[in-house]
C-alpha cells in the first residue's frame, strides 16, 4: 500500500526540487512545520504586480513534502495569490475530501492523490501550499521584511 505513495514519479520529484535555497531579498517568508512528522518548509516569495517573479524553498521533509515542493517550484512563478489560495484549497479537498486534483499547470500534483488514504501524511504534503499562502498574505498585507 505505502508503494502507491513512495512511487517512482514522487521519488523523482523529490530527487530534483528546483529552486532550493533562499533568496537574498524575499518580499515575504514564511515557514510551516508539521508537528506530526517532524518536516519543516520555509519558502521566499518575490511578487510584482501581484504575481510570482521568484520564489525559493528550504525543504527539510519527507518524499512526500519533497514531492509537492518540488511541483509548487516548478508552477508557482507567474501565480497571483488568489491562484495560490485556489491551489491550496484544492489540494487540501483532494486529500481530506476526495476531491479532484487540480488541472492546467498544477496537473501534477495528481500523483500526490493516493497520498489521501494515508491522513497521518497530508500534513507533510501540505506544508509546501500552507507557506507559499502564507508568504504571498503577507506581501498582500503590506508585511515588511526586515533585512
Amino acid at each position: 500500500m505505502l508503494n502507491e505513495i513512495y512511487n517512482r514519479r514522487i521519488l523523482e520529484l523529490a530527487a530534483d526540487i528546483p529552486r532550493l535555497g533562499r533568496l537574498p531579498s524575499p518580499d515575504a517568508s514564511a515557514t510551516v512545520h508539521s508537528k506530526l512528522c517532524g518536516s519543516t518548509v520555509t519558502v521566499d516569495v518575490a511578487m510584482h504586480d501581484g504575481v510570482v517573479s521568484d520564489f525559493a524553498h528550504d525543504v527539510k521533509a519527507c518524499a512526500l513534502g519533497q514531492a509537492s515542493s518540488s511541483i509548487m517550484a516548478r508552477h508557482v512563478i507567474g501565480s497571483t495569490g488568489d491562484d495560490l489560495r485556489s491551489l491550496r484549497d484544492a489540494v487540501r479537498r483532494m486529500l481530506k475530501e476526495n476531491g479532484a486534483p487540480p488541472s492546467g499547470a498544477w496537473a501534477d500534483i495528481a500523483v500526490l492523490e493516493p497520498v489521501r488514504d494515508y491522513k497521518a501524511r497530508h500534513a507533510s504534503t501540505l506544508l509546501t501550499f500552507e507557506a507559499v499562502v502564507q508568504a504571498v498574505e503577507k506581501i498582500e498585507a503590506g508585511v515588511v521584511v526586515s533585512a
